[in-house]
C-alpha cells in the first residue's frame, strides 16, 4: 500500500485521491467477499433443499409403487418390461430401474440397462434409479403368486384404461425427473424411505 501510495503521488496525484482510491478498492472488496459469502451459503441451501428434493422424490416413490401394485398397474422384470415397452410404449408412464452393488458389475444387466433408458428417453418416459433391491423386494414382494422369485431390476408403472392415471406421486416424481433433466441428470437415483 506504501508503493502504490508514492507511485500514484510521484505521478502527481494527490493524497485525498489516492485515499479516494484505495477506499474505493477496499469497498470493492468488502463486496465481492459478501458475494462470494452469499454464494457459500446459497450453495448450503441447495444441498440442503436437494436432500430434501431426493428425499420427497423417495418417499413419492416409495406411494407410487405401493399404489400401482395395489392397482395391477405394475410390470416387474427386465424381459417383461422390454416386452410391453415393445407392444404397447404408450401405455407405461414411469420406469425404475433397480441394482444392487454386485448388479453393477453384471454386463447383461448393465447392456439391459441402456437399452432400456435409451427407449424411455426417446419416448418421453421418465424414469429413475435405485440402488437397494432389498428394500424394493420388502416393499413388493421377492416373490410373485406362483412362489416365483421376481426380477425386480426393472419396473414400468402402465396405465390400467385409456384415461391417463392420474396420481400425485407420479406427477411429484415426473416433476422431480424434469428437474433433475434440467441440470442434465437424465436417469437420477433416488433411495426408498426407511
Amino acid at each position: 500500500p506504501g508503493t502504490c501510495l508514492t507511485s500514484f503521488s510521484s505521478r502527481g496525484l494527490k493524497s485525498r485521491h489516492c485515499s479516494l482510491l484505495v477506499s474505493v478498492f477496499v469497498d470493492y472488496f468488502a463486496v465481492v467477499q459478501s458475494i462470494m459469502t452469499l454464494e457459500e451459503v446459497h450453495g448450503q441451501e441447495s444441498t440442503v433443499e436437494s436432500a430434501e428434493r431426493m428425499q420427497s422424490a423417495g418417499k413419492a416413490l416409495h406411494e407410487l409403487l405401493v399404489s400401482a401394485q395395489r392397482q395391477d398397474c405394475m410390470t416387474v422384470g427386465v424381459y417383461e418390461s422390454a416386452k410391453v415397452m415393445n407392444i404397447d410404449p404408450d401405455n407405461v408412464t414411469f420406469c425404475v430401474l433397480a441394482a444392487d452393488e454386485e448388479d453393477e458389475g453384471d454386463i447383461a444387466l448393465q447392456i439391459h440397462f441402456t437399452l432400456i433408458q435409451a427407449f424411455c428417453c426417446e419416448n418421453d418416459i421418465n424414469i429413475v434409479r435405485l440402488h437397494d433391491i432389498q428394500k424394493l423386494a420388502q416393499l413388493l414382494g421377492s416373490s410373485d403368486e406362483a412362489g416365483e422369485p421376481r426380477d425386480l431390476h426393472c419396473i414400468l408403472i402402465t396405465n390400467p384404461s385409456a384415461d391417463a392415471w392420474k396420481d400425485p406421486a407420479l406427477e411429484k416424481l415426473g416433476l422431480f425427473c424434469e428437474e433433475s433433466r434440467n441440470v442434465n441428470d437424465w436417469v437420477p437415483s433416488l433411495t426408498l424411505p426407511e
